[in-house]
C-alpha cells in the first residue's frame, strides 16, 4: 500500500529481514520508529516470537535464537508449532485459535504446564505471555517466552521439602528472633498437643517448664549470634502439662544478605530412650555392684597389722564385667614380721577373678607357714599349672618385712618393680632378681634382701596403674617414681592422701581405664625399742645359760611381770633345740612398746609340732606349754634350718 505521496510506509513492528515482508502502517517517520522497535525487541530479556493469524513466525529476537537453538532464518516463515513438543501441538493450535477470539494481553494456557522444544529435541518448561498486535494486514500476536526450568526445579524442591517437613516424625517449627512461633508442622501438634492455629504467634516459652525459661533466653541469644545448637537435651511441657524429654536442634534462618532473621528447630521426643537409658544404668549399676561384691569377696579384707600403717586403692575396670585379676594381701607372720603380697592375673572378667581368688587363698595359706618368698613363688607356680587355664600368666610379688632387722626380703614373679620411698630421700626401685611370671613352669625362683629403714614406705601396684595405650611403660614408671619422690618428703602426708594423689597423677581419668588398678602403700613399723642376741652350743648347759641371758635382758628392760613365763618357754624351746637339732643355737630377744618376742634358731629343718604325751612320758609337753602360755608362737624355715618363736604381751 502506498501513501498519498506515493511512497511505501512500514509498521514499527515489522522489522525487515530475511524471509519477512513489509507490513504497511500509518504515515510518519517509519525508519526511526522501526529502529527503535527493533532495539527494544533485541533488548527484551525474554525470547520474543511474533506470529500472524495463521501461526506463521514473522519476527524473532536474539534471545529466541539462544533459547531454542535455531538461527533466525531457520524460524522465519515456519509454523510456530516448530517450537512446541509434538505431544502438545494439537493443544497449542486450539489455544492459538481461541486467542484469536479473545484478544487481550494474558498468559497462554493459564494453569497448564507449557513446554518448549529446542532444535536438539530437548524439552523445557516455559511461561508464555501473549499480546495482540493489530496491523493493516491483520492480527499479529507477540509471544514472550521465558524459560522457567530453574524456577520449576526450585518449586519442586520446595514442594519436596514441604512434604518432608509435614511428613516428618520429628516436630519442626520456626520462630522469630524474639521467640514467636511462625511455623508448626503436624508432628509438633502430635508431640505437644497444640494445633498450629493455637500456637502460631505465641512465644516459644509456652513449651518450657517454669524453671527453664532462662534456657529459652539463652538459646535465642545464641541464635541471634548466628550459632547453631545441636542435640540440646532438655525438658519440654505439653498442652496437658506433661513433661517430655526432648532433643532439640536449632539453627539460625538468614536473609539473602546473611542477616539472621529467625530460627528453625527440630524437636525429637527421646522419652523412650531416656527411660531405656535409666533402666540400663540401673541394670549396669546392679551388675557392677554384684561384680564388685564378688571381687571384694575374692580379694578378701587384709587384716590390720599392729605397727604397720597401710593404705590401699582398688579401681575396677570401667569396661566389661568390672572384675579382674588384681589382688593384694597382708599376712601377719609373728615375731615382728609381716608378709606383703600383690598379684595380677592377666586378663579381665570372671575367669581372671576366679583364678585370682584361688591363688590368693593358696598364697595366704602358704605364707602363714612362714616359708620364704622364693619357696612361696615356687609353690604358686605349681598351683597355676594345676589350674589348667590355657595361656594364663600371673605376675606376683611377695615381700617379708622384718622390722627388727630393718630388712625386706622379696621375690618377684614377673611383677612390676616395688618402690621404696624414704622421707627426705625420694623414691627408688627395690632391687630384686628378675623371675618369670607364674605359669611358665620349670623356673627356679630367686629372692633378695635389702635394708629398708623404719618409717620408709613400700609402694606396690599392678600394671593398670602405669600401663596406658600409647605410653611407654618405662616413662610411666619414671613418672610414678617421681610422683612418689615428690610426695614423701621430710614431712610426708598420710598414706591415704598419698594414695589419692598418686592415682590422680597417674590415672586422672577415673572413668576411662580398661584395666583394674590396685595400689598398696605400706609404711614400715618402727624398730624394736631394744633387742639382744646370743649364740649357744648344742649342749645341755646351754639351757640355763639361755635363761640367764634372758633374765638379764628382761631386768634391764624392766619386764619383770613376764619374766617367769618367758624363762619357762625359752627353756622348753632350748631343750628341744639341744636334744633334737643341730647347732649352733641362737637366742634373739626383742621388745616393742606392746610385746616381747623371743626367737630360738637352730640348724635343723625339722619342724616341731605339739603332740599329746602319755602320762608316763617325760617329754612331749614343751610345745603344748608354749601354745598355752604364749600369746602367739610359730616356726619359720630359714636357709640354715628353722626359727621357733613366741611372743608375750607387755
Amino acid at each position: 500500500m502506498k501513501n498519498e505521496t506515493g511512497t511505501q510506509d512500514t509498521c514499527p513492528i515489522a522489522a525487515p529481514g530475511p524471509g519477512t515482508r513489509t507490513i504497511p502502517a500509518r504515515a510518519g517517520r517509519p525508519g526511526a520508529a522501526e529502529e527503535r522497535f527493533r532495539g527494544l525487541l533485541e533488548a527484551a530479556p525474554d525470547a520474543i516470537v511474533i506470529v500472524d493469524d495463521t501461526g506463521t513466525i514473522r519476527l524473532v529476537n536474539a534471545q529466541t535464537e539462544a533459547l531454542f537453538g535455531y538461527r533466525r532464518e531457520e524460524l522465519l516463515g515456519q509454523a510456530v508449532e516448530l517450537l512446541v513438543p509434538r505431544r502438545l501441538r494439537g493443544h497449542h493450535t486450539l489455544h492459538r485459535n481461541a486467542y484469536a477470539a479473545n484478544r487481550q494481553v494474558r498468559p497462554m494456557g493459564a494453569g497448564l504446564d507449557l513446554h518448549g522444544l529446542r532444535r536438539d529435541g530437548s524439552e523445557f518448561p516455559v511461561e508464555i505471555s501473549l499480546s495482540p498486535l493489530e496491523t493493516a494486514d491483520g492480527l499479529l500476536v507477540s509471544a514472550a517466552v521465558r524459560d522457567v526450568s530453574d524456577r520449576k526445579a526450585a518449586e519442586e524442591r520446595i514442594s519436596e521439602l514441604a512434604a518432608l517437613v509435614e511428613s516428618s516424625q520429628d516436630a519442626i517449627l520456626a520462630k522469630t528472633l524474639d521467640g514467636h512461633i511462625t511455623y508448626w508442622n503436624a508432628a509438633a501438634q502430635r508431640l505437644y498437643g497444640y494445633t498450629a492455629a493455637e500456637v502460631v504467634g505465641r512465644h516459644i516459652s509456652l513449651l518450657a517448664p517454669d524453671d527453664r525459661h532462662d534456657e529459652i533466653a539463652m538459646l535465642l541469644e545464641r541464635l541471634r549470634l548466628g550459632e547453631k545448637v545441636e542435640h540440646f537435651e532438655t525438658l519440654r511441657v505439653t498442652r496437658t502439662g506433661g513433661l517430655l524429654d526432648v532433643d532439640v536442634t536449632v539453627w539460625p534462618r538468614r536473609a539473602p544478605d546473611g542477616t539472621v532473621i529467625g530460627a528453625c528447630a527440630i524437636v525429637r521426643d527421646i522419652s523412650d530412650r531416656k527411660r531405656a537409658e535409666a533402666e540400663l544404668t540401673a541394670l549396669y549399676e546392679q551388675q557392677r555392684h554384684v561384680a564388685l561384691t564378688l571381687q571384694r569377696s575374692l580379694m578378701g579384707t587384709p587384716p590390720a597389722v599392729p605397727g604397720l600403717v597401710t593404705a590401699s586403692r582398688y579401681r575396677p575396670a570401667t569396661q566389661g564385667a568390672g572384675v579382674g585379676g588384681d589382688w593384694f594381701d597382708l599376712i601377719p607372720l609373728g615375731a615382728g614380721r609381716v608378709g606383703v603380697l600383690i598379684g595380677d592375673v592377666m586378663g579381665r572378667g570372671l575367669e581372671a577373678a576366679a583364678v585370682m581368688g584361688q591363688l590368693r587363698s593358696a598364697a595366704h595359706a602358704l605364707a602363714k607357714t612362714g616359708m620364704q618368698p622364693r619357696r612361696l613363688m615356687q609353690a604358686l607356680d605349681t598351683c597355676v599349672a594345676d589350674l589348667d587355664v590355657p595361656d594364663q600368666l600371673v605376675t606376683c610379688c611377695y615381700l617379708v618385712v622384718a622390722a627388727d632387722d630393718a630388712e625386706v626380703t622379696l621375690c618377684s614373679a614377673g611383677h612390676l618393680p616395688v618402690l621404696v620411698a624414704v622421707p627426705g630421700e625420694g623414691a627408688r626401685q627395690l632391687s630384686a632378681p628378675v623371675n618369670a611370671p607364674l605359669g611358665v613352669g620349670d623356673v627356679l625362683y630367686e629372692q633378695s634382701s635389702a635394708a629398708v629403714p623404719p618409717g620408709a614406705t613400700l609402694v606396690l601396684y599392678t600394671d593398670g596403674l602405669i600401663e596406658t595405650p600409647g605410653c611407654d611403660i618405662e616413662d610411666s614408671l619414671t613418672a610414678l617414681t617421681a610422683t612418689c619422690g615428690a610426695l614423701f618428703t621430710a614431712e610426708p602426708p598420710g598414706l591415704d592422701i598419698a594414695a589419692d594423689r598418686i592415682l590422680t597423677a597417674l590415672r586422672p581419668d577415673a572413668e576411662g581405664h580398661d584395666d583394674d588398678v590396685t595400689l598398696l602403700l605400706a609404711r614400715l613399723p618402727a624398730a624394736p625399742l631394744a633387742s639382744v642376741t646370743a649364740t649357744l652350743p648344742t649342749r645341755p648347759e646351754s639351757v640355763p645359760e639361755g635363761r640367764t641371758f634372758l633374765s638379764k635382758a628382761l631386768a634391764a628392760w624392766d619386764c619383770h611381770a613376764q619374766a617367769d613365763d618367758a624363762r619357762l618357754l625359752l627353756s622348753e624351746l632350748l631343750t628341744n633345740a639341744v636334744q633334737h637339732a643341730q647347732g649352733p643355737v641362737t637366742v634373739h630377744v626383742s621388745r616393742t612398746a606392746a610385746e616381747l618376742t623371743v626367737e630360738v634358731g637352730d640348724g635343723s629343718s625339722h619342724t616341731p609340732e605339739p603332740r599329746r604325751a602319755d602320762e608316763d612320758e617325760e617329754s612331749g609337753r614343751g610345745l603344748n606349754l608354749v601354745r598355752v602360755l604364749a600369746d602367739s608362737w610359730g616356726v619359720r624355715p630359714t636357709d640354715d634350718g628353722k626359727t621357733t618363736w613366741f611372743t608375750l604381751r607387755l
